[in-house]
């Protein structure tokens, strides 16, 4: 198993904010996390990126345990991730947001070429490079976060609410990204407040509720649960208006 959450407690102060969580992403796949705000989804991802440290419970990445491993030694271990809000260097250009994310590499040659794979699956960096990231649309500053958070070059990549603030067509296009990514290798633990497109691009999901999972299993099948329809995806629970998505084969 790639990653391993097991009885996971964290607290901010007084709060029990994750209650006994427990979940496995494999090699290859797209997990998602979908629930309600405040339900305790960012504070898993920062929890396994070291971010934040639990008092109770693990986390093993390839069956190293990593719970009290510092953030910096994670993303040399073959975590990456891309954060709520994108938080890119808005005074640095679209290439030096980039060289960031490789902070941890060494070989210029190497970089040389994640570079080029970056803007292969983000043309549209690659036509603003030298632009300052703080003034690209809120789609490419998405873009341009992700593509910072792959030039680590991370085996697991997560995702914390990727459409937060896009425009629909916007939103197609970063989950579309989103599965070209995991085709290409990576395994992806992705946060997400829309379930919906969650569901559609993910192998398995897990719904979190104030701290605490309440349901699992495989995506398709949660998107057929009348519970998740009627709490998460809006819809009334005799029918479901998702379509398949044909990136995705199951």
């Amino acid at each position: 198993m790639l990653l391993e959450v097991s009885d996971l407690n964290v607290y901010y102060g007084a709060i029990h904010a994750l209650q006994g969580i427990s979940f496995q992403v494999a090699p290859g796949e797209i997990v998602t996390l979908i629930g309600a705000n405040g339900a305790g989804k960012s504070t898993t991802l920062r929890t396994i990126s070291g971010l934040l440290r639990p008092r109770r419970g693990g986390v093993r990445f390839k069956g190293e345990d990593i719970t009290l491993t510092p953030a910096e030694r994670i993303v040399r271990l073959g975590i990456g991730q891309v954060p709520e809000g994108r938080k890119i260097f808005a005074p640095l250009t679209v290439r030096e947001n980039l060289e960031m994310g490789a902070y941890t590499r060494s070989d210029p040659a190497e970089i040389a070429q994640s570079l080029e794979r970056v803007f292969a699956s983000f043309p549209r960096l690659k036509e603003r490079i030298n632009q300052l990231g703080g003034t690209l649309s809120g789609g490419e500053q998405q873009m341009l976060a992700t593509a910072r958070g792959l030039m680590s070059r991370p085996t697991l990549l997560l995702l914390d609410e990727p459409s937060m603030g896009l425009s629909p067509i916007m939103v197609e296009e970063i989950f579309r990204i989103i599965t070209e990514i995991n085709a290409q290798g990576t395994s992806i633990l992705l946060v997400e407040q829309n379930a919906l497109m969650a569901l559609q691009v993910a192998h398995r999901a897990y719904v979190l509720e104030t701290g605490r999972i309440v349901l699992q299993g495989a995506a398709r099948e949660l998107r057929e649960s009348a519970k998740v329809k009627e709490a998460y995806l809006g819809l009334p629970k005799e029918s479901l208006a998702a379509s398949e998505d044909p990136a995705r084969p199951r």
